[in-house]
């Protein structure tokens, strides 16, 4: 930790959620300020790795000047009040909970830059890119900094349009379809989140989550909650995505490019998980408590039909393509974060919140591996790679093959790297959940997940030998190892998931502190 002035971080948090869209208006300028390239367009991919590259930058000084000792007290906060008549505030801030999110949407963002900038998917011109790159970050590192309701679906909502259009224009094979499924999904849940965010903001006579949080649902009725629960938990669930609401994602992984997929996967997914800790569990507590064994039981459920559409996919002779198998393993990955959190335990939000940084870095590094594969190949259809390799990645690629054997043991979930132990701990909450839920329930749900860990183990451990094992061809395409700029895209991505694995105290001494006292009662 170093020290830094309070009105300093206040303006570097600032920073990171304005700088972006900054950056997204000056990238289309006909000259991006500053930059220069071979051509145009290079200039303006530039500009988006040297933007992304400062908010990286600024967020890591951020938690570097973050008090560790204080966790749970928000910190670098504005409050500036903006529509006095609703009492909407331009309320900003960063606790424990919050500043790892924030900095693993920098550091995604940055490294999806700087791989675009040597890879940069075919569509439309690279300003738009660029533009709409920037728009999402921005709508992202916001989600997680605002401390006001309104401020926060306006957040949420930002990110939708600058993903529609990478899905639609910068996709493969189904992109329209992907790209229409997706913002329909997502916008008619948020349709029903508003109506459930307004409720509480009325009744409560206040949208300022830290007061709201504080208050831990004493100003509103029972009923009040309930209702309210269930509107924002269906728009954050499609979000997430929870078991039924999850449809919309294979799709759209499937179609999007490759930096779409590692931003869907990676940041987006936990803006509505995140939604749950930061505003249903401590705002309307009450109303959460009725429905978390239902939110168990669809976590379970997601987590046992993801792991088997993707045994299915994985299957020899299966018409199973592997990014599509990554996406369902998302569903099921998702599910121990929201089984975490419905336990209502420190134990299990714990589990919850590390298990969303562990998925972020381990499925980001996934995608972009599968994207290389397919830059490589033309083709993510599981039948097509193992012909195109041999079945032998390992011998034709050997650090791409090593690289993807990585990638799979750290999502099923290996003791040592970050994948076990967020859902270990989600886990262990189940099997002591608070004193006012069903422990029986419970305990049938931590079974179930714990079966889940197996399937997982099962189909990651089948697309391991299928694509990577076997005796090298004396015949067939050869294919080229990881490029250097893959590597500097990919090795921070390794290193965190060795790191936060060997350590897991890093994250989990940020997130503990601020989660006791969330379920305890509030934020200060």
């Amino acid at each position: 930790m170093i020290d830094i002035n309070e009105s300093v971080m206040q303006f570097l948090l600032a920073f990171v959620v304005v700088g972006p869209l900054l950056g997204a208006a000056a990238a289309l300028l006909p000259a991006p300020p500053g930059m220069k390239g071979k051509s145009p367009e290079q200039a303006v991919l530039r500009h988006g790795v040297t933007v992304t590259g400062a908010i990286l930058v600024a967020a890591i000084v951020l938690a570097l000047g973050f008090d560790h000792d204080h966790p749970s007290k928000m910190q670098a906060t504005t409050d500036i009040s903006w529509i006095p008549a609703l009492d909407v505030r331009i309320h900003l801030g960063i606790d424990g909970i919050s500043l790892p999110l924030l900095v693993l949407t920098a550091l995604l963002t940055f490294l999806c830059a700087l791989y675009s900038y040597f890879k940069l998917p075919a569509g439309p011109t690279p300003k738009a890119f660029v533009a709409l790159l920037l728009v999402l970050e921005a709508g992202t590192l916001a989600t997680f900094a605002v401390l006001d309701l309104l401020l926060f679906f306006l957040a949420f909502e930002m990110v939708l349009i600058p993903m529609y259009f990478l899905i639609a224009r910068w996709g493969g094979e189904g992109r329209t379809r992907a790209a229409w499924r997706f913002i329909l999904y997502t916008l008619l849940g948020s349709v029903v989140m508003l109506l459930g965010l307004l409720l509480i903001g009325l009744k409560a006579g206040t949208f300022d989550m830290v007061a709201l949080a504080t208050d831990n649902g004493r100003s509103l009725t029972a009923s009040v909650q309930v209702i309210a629960v269930l509107a924002i938990g269906i728009g954050l669930a499609v979000k997430t995505p929870m078991w039924p609401l999850h449809s919309w994602l294979p799709d759209a992984h499937t179609a999007a490019p490759t930096v779409g997929s590692v931003l869907l996967a990676g940041v987006m997914l936990k803006m509505g998980t995140y939604g749950f800790v930061r505003i249903l569990l401590p705002i309307a507590p009450d109303g959460f408590r009725d429905f978390a064994p239902y939110l168990a039981a669809f976590a379970v459920v997601g987590i046992i039909y993801g792991s088997l559409a993707c045994l299915a996919l994985a299957k020899q002779g299966a018409k199973g393509d592997l990014k599509r198998l990554i996406a369902y393993s998302s569903v099921g990955h998702m599910g121990f974060v929201l089984l975490g959190i419905a336990t209502m335990t420190p134990t299990g939000v714990n589990g919850a919140l590390f298990a969303n940084i562990a998925h972020g870095l381990i499925t980001g590094l996934l995608f972009f591996l599968v994207g290389a594969l397919k830059d490589r190949t033309g083709t993510t259809d599981l039948d097509t790679l193992a012909k195109e390799t041999g079945a032998a990645l390992y011998g034709k690629a050997p650090r791409l093959g090593g690289l993807l054997a990585f990638g799979a043991v750290a999502s099923l979930g290996l003791p040592g790297l970050a994948g076990f132990w967020g859902e270990m701990l989600a886990l262990f909450g189940a099997f002591r959940p608070a004193d006012e839920l069903s422990r029986p329930a419970f305990l049938t749900f931590m079974a179930i997940g714990a079966f889940g860990t197996l399937l997982t183990a099962a189909y990651m451990l089948i697309v391991v030998r299928r694509v990577c094992m076997g005796a090298v061809p004396q015949e067939g395409p050869k294919l080229a190892d990881v490029h250097t700029y893959e590597f500097a895209a990919w090795a921070p991505l390794v290193a965190l998931t060795v790191a936060a694995g060997l350590w897991p105290k890093a994250l989990l001494g940020l997130t503990d502190p601020a989660v006791q006292q969330l379920l305890a009662g509030g934020t200060r």
